[in-house]
């Protein structure tokens, strides 16, 4: 009995410990990549701006291709809308082009429902190289406490960071055809 108790005891340290160091780490994140494309930035921008064109290379439509999506406002550019309900692989949520630069910068608010509650802010800066473009995709967000707790074992970038530079991969590919 003592054994157990003693097991017990150690077993809530170490909660309270992770819980603890979990209370330490930093109240936002930032998620970023990049990658330099063979193509002009209009023709880059163009496939980020229309949410439409997404499917050819957003790394999430492939996860769920019976994912549900809607599409409200204009039909690119600030104000644009896009929703999706997926299965367990993408979640629920909506995203919104708050900013619009052609062809340089586009910021997207996002706001995922499930499987976890969060509000986020996307950011595609496209800078000429030449005949490429240089494409940074950046993710922000604040990092609530069970996202702490979360991020002791597995890092947002660890997370994200993986889908960001397929993205890429796959924008690169679909632009430079």
């Amino acid at each position: 009995m003592r054994v157990l108790m003693a097991m017990g005891a150690v077993a809530l340290m170490l909660v309270g410990a992770l819980l603890a160091f979990a209370a330490t780490r930093p109240d936002a994140f930032r998620v970023e990549r990049e990658v330099v494309i063979a193509a002009p930035a209009e023709k880059v921008y163009a496939l980020i701006e229309d949410f439409r064109a997404w499917p050819s290379w957003s790394p999430w439509e492939k996860l769920d291709p019976g994912m549900k999506r809607t599409y409200e406002g204009p039909a690119r550019g600030a104000g644009a809308v896009y929703a999706w309900d997926g299965d367990r692989n993408v979640g629920a949520g909506r995203m919104e082009i708050t900013e619009a630069a052609p062809p340089s910068r586009i910021a997207l608010k996002l706001d995922f429902s499930r499987p976890f509650e969060g509000h986020n802010v996307a950011v595609f800066t496209l800078e000429p190289r030449g005949d490429a473009t240089r494409v940074t995709w950046s993710m922000t967000g604040p990092s609530r406490f069970i996202a702490k707790v979360i991020q002791t074992v597995v890092s947002m970038d660890r997370m994200v960071g993986n889908n960001f530079e397929t993205g890429l991969a796959n924008l690169k590919a679909v632009a430079e055809r």
